[in-house]
C-alpha cells in the first residue's frame, strides 16, 4: 500500500512543521495584506467612532430587555459588568495583535500565525458565525423599532410580512405563521450596497449615526435617572427561579454570555485594519478606545432602564421606548425619539458586520480556505465586492426568516470562542516569535491573556444546550468544508506562491 508523504513546510524561523500543525509566517500575512489592494483612508478618530458605531446598537436597544426579562431582572448590569470585563481583557490581546499584525483576517490571520492552519480555518468559521449571525438578529432587531416608528406616522405593515415564519415553538424550532420579516430584510439589502462602495462612504455615514444615537442614550440616561422607580429595583438579583440561567447568580452569568454580544463592534475594527493610517498607533486607541466608552453607557443605560419599568415587562423589541411609556413623570414624548435612534443606531451594527464579515472571508480564500472568486476585490471601490454580496444575500435571509432569540446566542458562541482563542494566541507568539516589534503590548501578558481566555470559556458555560446543538451543525459544515475543499486548496495556494517566489 503506497502512502502519501507527510507535507513538510518551513515556517517563518526556518522549523519544520507537520500538515496539521503549520502555520502561516507573519511576515507571508503582513505580505499578503499589502498586496491585497485595501486602501488606508480612515484614523484613529474615525477607527473608533467605527467601533462605537458598531457596539452602541442591539445590545442596549433590543438585547437589555431580553436579558433583563428573561434572566438578570435588575442585576443585567451585574452581567454587562462581568461581559466587559471578558471583553476588556480580549480587547488588549486584540489591541497588541492589530498594531503588529494589521490584517483583514482579523482572529483568523492571527491564529493561523500562530496555532496552525486547521486551528485557523476553526477561529475563521467561527467569525463567519458570529459577523452572520449578528447581522442578522441586529436586522430583526431594527425590524421591531423600525414598525414601532412607522406607526408614529400611521403605518403598519401586515403581521405576516412583519414575522419571521421560523420560531420556537414550546422549546422546538417550528412555524409561526408568519411569511417573512420584511423590514429586515429590506435594511440589509440597503446596508449592503453601501459597505459594497467603499470604507470611505461607509465611515461618514456612521460618525452621523454614531452623533445621533450616543446623544439620544445620554438624554435617556440623565432624564430616566430622575425618575427611577426603587421599587423596580428590588430584588436587585432575583432569586433563582429552579432553572440554570433564570434569575439569580447563574441568571447573571447566563445574562452575562448572551449580552456578551453588545461588545462584539471592537473585534471589528481589526477587520478594516489594512484601511487604516498608522495602525500601529491607531489599532488600540480604536479597540480600547470604543471599549471603554461603550462600557460605561451599558451600564449606565441599563440600569436606568430596569429603574424605570418591572424587568419582567422589558421582553419586547423596544425595550427602552416601552419603559419611558410606562414610567411615571411624562417621559412619553423621549420614546419616539428612542425609536427613530434606535432605526438608524442598529442599522450602523448592520453595517459594519458587512464591511466585517467579506474581508474574514477575504482574507480566507486569499489564503486558499474558500472559493477564489471570494477573494476578488472590485477594481474601482477597492472592496471584497463579491464577498460583500455574498454576505448581504445570506444574512438577508437569516433575518427574514429565523426570530432575534436564537440569532444572538449563535453569535454569543461564535464570539466567545474566538476571543479565547485569540488570547491564547497572544501567549503563544510571544514564545515562539519574541523578536517581532509589537507597537502595542499587553501588560502583563502572563496573567491578562489566560484570565481572559478562561473568562469567555466560563460565559461559554452560561449558555443553553439549544445554542450548542444548532453550533455543532454549523461546525460539523465548516469541517466538511476544510476536508472536502479548503485543505487542498491551500496546499495548491501554498505550492503556487512558493513557485512563483523561485522564479
Amino acid at each position: 500500500m503506497k502512502t502519501q508523504p507527510t507535507e513538510i513546510v518551513l515556517n517563518s524561523e526556518g522549523v519544520a512543521g507537520g500538515a496539521v500543525s503549520r502555520r502561516h509566517a507573519v511576515e507571508d500575512v503582513l505580505s499578503k495584506a499589502r498586496e491585497a489592494g485595501f486602501e488606508p483612508t480612515i484614523g484613529p478618530i474615525a477607527l473608533t467612532l467605527l467601533g462605537v458605531g458598531a457596539i452602541v446598537g442591539a445590545g442596549i436597544f433590543v438585547l437589555t430587555g431580553v436579558a433583563a426579562a428573561q434572566f438578570a431582572g435588575p442585576a443585567i448590569v451585574l452581567s454587562f459588568l462581568l461581559a466587559a470585563v471578558g471583553c476588556a481583557f480580549s480587547g488588549l490581546c486584540y489591541a497588541e495583535f492589530g498594531s503588529m499584525m494589521p490584517a483583514s483576517g482579523s482572529a483568523y490571520s492571527y491564529t493561523s500565525a500562530t496555532l496552525g492552519e486547521f486551528i485557523g480555518w476553526v477561529i475563521g468559521w467561527n467569525l463567519l458565525l458570529e459577523y452572520t449571525f449578528a447581522g442578522a438578529y441586529v436586522a430583526v432587531g431594527w425590524s421591531g423599532y423600525f414598525q414601532g416608528a412607522a406607526q408614529m406616522f400611521g403605518w403598519t405593515l401586515p403581521h405576516a410580512l412583519t414575522t419571521a415564519p421560523f420560531g420556537l415553538v414550546d422549546g422546538k424550532l417550528g412555524l409561526t405563521g408568519g411569511l417573512i420579516n420584511l423590514p429586515a430584510g429590506a435594511i440589509v439589502v440597503l446596508l449592503t450596497l453601501i459597505a459594497s462602495r467603499g470604507l470611505s462612504v461607509s465611515t461618514t455615514i456612521n460618525a452621523f449615526i454614531v452623533a445621533l444615537k450616543v446623544g439620544v442614550l445620554l438624554v435617556f440616561v440623565f432624564l430616566g435617572a430622575q425618575h427611577i422607580n426603587p421599587q423596580n429595583l428590588t430584588p436587585f438579583i432575583p432569586p433563582n427561579a429552579g432553572e440554570f440561567g433564570h434569575f439569580g447568580w447563574s441568571g447573571v452569568l447566563r445574562g452575562a454570555a448572551v449580552v456578551f454580544t453588545a461588545y462584539l463592534g471592537f473585534d471589528g475594527i481589526s477587520t478594516v485594519a489594512q484601511e487604516v493610517k498608522n495602525p500601529q498607533r491607531s489599532m488600540p486607541i480604536g479597540i480600547l478606545g470604543s471599549l471603554i466608552i461603550c462600557s460605561l453607557l451599558y451600564v449606565a443605560v441599563s440600569f436606568v432602564l430596569t429603574g424605570l419599568a418591572p424587568y419582567q415587562t422589558l421582553d419586547v423589541g423596544n425595550p427602552l421606548s416601552v419603559a419611558l411609556r410606562g414610567a411615571t413623570g411624562g417621559l412619553d414624548w423621549l420614546a419616539p425619539v428612542i425609536d427613530v435612534a434606535a432605526v438608524a443606531g442598529l442599522a450602523s451594527i448592520i453595517l459594519l458586520t458587512l464591511i466585517g464579515q467579506p474581508r474574514v472571508v477575504h482574507a480566507m480564500a486569499r489564503d486558499g480556505l474558500l472559493p477564489s472568486f471570494l477573494g476578488r476585490m472590485h477594481a474601482r471601490f477597492k472592496t471584497p465586492f463579491n464577498a460583500t454580496l455574498v454576505a448581504g444575500v445570506v444574512i438577508t435571509l437569516l433575518g427574514s426568516l429565523f426570530p432575534i432569540d436564537i440569532l444572538a446566542q449563535l453569535v454569543s458562541l461564535g464570539a466567545l470562542s474566538v476571543f479565547a482563542t485569540v488570547c491564547i494566541a497572544v501567549l503563544v507568539l510571544r514564545s515562539t516569535r519574541p523578536d517581532l516589534k509589537r507597537p502595542f503590548r499587553v501588560p502583563a501578558v502572563a496573567i491578562v491573556a489566560p484570565v481572559g481566555a478562561l473568562l469567555c470559556l466560563y460565559l461559554l458555560t452560561g449558555l443553553p444546550t439549544q445554542s450548542w446543538t444548532l453550533y455543532a451543525v454549523w461546525a460539523s459544515i465548516g469541517l466538511l468544508i476544510y476536508l472536502g475543499f479548503g485543505r487542498r486548496s491551500a496546499a495548491r495556494v501554498r505550492a503556487e506562491a512558493g513557485d512563483s517566489k523561485k522564479m
